[in-house]
């Protein structure tokens, strides 16, 4: 029984995630006191904190210097989040980023290959599938490196452009904060420094409270600002991870669009509508040179905010159109008009 107890508890803390670095808006004001959260399982929930001795690095770029981020700055919130509070100081493009170290985790051939699925790693599992190898077990090592981009004030600057030098990165082709809701950014993927051709990248987004569409296509899912359902639970303590489902699983990690890079390691993202968007990729490889590894996996996440463009007479915030239901002005000018003369009439009789 404490053996059946312990293998459980092994199973809960070391389930198959994606990091994020997730802000309630990546649109703030200079001198704003903010909070940034490394969200450790789902974009929408956090299952657990990454320890420090995780961090290979944490990095904030402003006004084209690079700053380290202190490990001690690092708070856990409910042991489910790890946060950084800051103040926001004067007007730019940010960049901030993590990168974690490899770790390694042993998978049953079943686990795996349903990891692979529902996390969208199709093409080791095709290849998997074609060279007969369904029924192997797997030793995997992974690491994984996020990015976030987020605007403070009104001044655009070319931090964006930076790129970290993580062994996996997305670097954007224009600032996020230059693009609008209803048209589209095109962001590179680099694999050690390197464009990385035809590997596959998922892109996806949750609706803000003022979102102003302008896709009438349905996706076939929502982006309703509410979690998703799911079946299977996302952990990690820092040490490792597993890739676990049960039978009647019926949630994936490959929802929104499935795009794939180009020669240059480019892709073309929509940006259907107002949101925060992220993208996320798992490039992974088959070792065969090692006694230990069978596969080698590397993760990276971008996340940034987009809103409509302002200014314009057909985009505007959805709390601006509250005055959509007040009185019309020429309403009003005739109702007074009609009162003055209905004032002036009764002062001449009285008179």
């Amino acid at each position: 029984m404490r053996k059946t107890f312990y293998l459980l508890l092994v199973s809960l803390l070391l389930c198959s995630h994606d990091l994020y670095i997730k802000m309630e808006t990546y649109f703030l004001q200079p001198n704003q006191e903010a909070i940034l959260s490394l969200y450790n399982g789902t974009f929408e929930k956090s299952e657990n904190i990454i320890t420090r001795d995780r961090m290979l690095d944490a990095s904030l770029v402003a006004q084209g210097e690079r700053k380290a981020i202190n490990a001690e700055e690092w708070k856990d919130q409910d042991s489910t989040i790890t946060q950084l509070s800051f103040n926001t100081r004067e007007s730019g493009t940010y960049v901030v980023g993590v990168s974690t170290k490899a770790r390694n985790i042993e998978l049953t051939a079943e686990k795996f290959n349903s990891y692979l699925e529902h996390d969208g790693v199709l093409d080791i599992l095709e290849q998997r599938k074609k060279d007969s190898l369904l029924n192997e077990d797997a030793v995997e090592s992974y690491e994984k490196h996020v990015k976030a981009i987020y605007q403070v004030g009104e001044t655009r600057t070319n931090d964006w452009t930076t790129v970290l030098g993580y062994p996996i990165e997305f670097v954007p082709q224009a600032n996020p904060y230059e693009k609008y809701s209803g048209e589209k950014l095109e962001v590179q993927l680099l694999l050690d420094g390197t464009p990385l051709p035809n590997q596959l990248v998922y892109a996806d987004y949750l609706k803000t409270s003022h979102s102003h569409s302008h896709d009438h296509h349905d996706h076939g899912h929502s982006h309703d600002g509410e979690n998703h359902s799911h079946d299977h639970t996302h952990a990690d303590d820092g040490h490792g991870h597993s890739h676990e489902s049960s039978e009647e699983e019926s949630h994936t990690h490959i929802n929104g669009q499935q795009l794939r890079t180009d020669e240059q390691g480019m892709v073309l993202v929509d940006l259907p509508e107002d949101g925060i968007y992220y993208l996320r990729t798992i490039h992974m490889t088959t070792v065969t040179d090692s006694d230990e590894l069978t596969h080698q996996s590397k993760w990276a996440t971008l996340t940034f905010e987009v809103s409509h463009k302002h200014g314009s007479d057909t985009h505007t915030h959805d709390h601006d159109h509250d005055h959509e239901h007040s009185i019309p002005t020429w309403v009003f000018v005739l109702g007074s008009l009609l009162i003055i003369a209905v004032l002036f009439v009764t002062f001449r009789k009285k008179n």
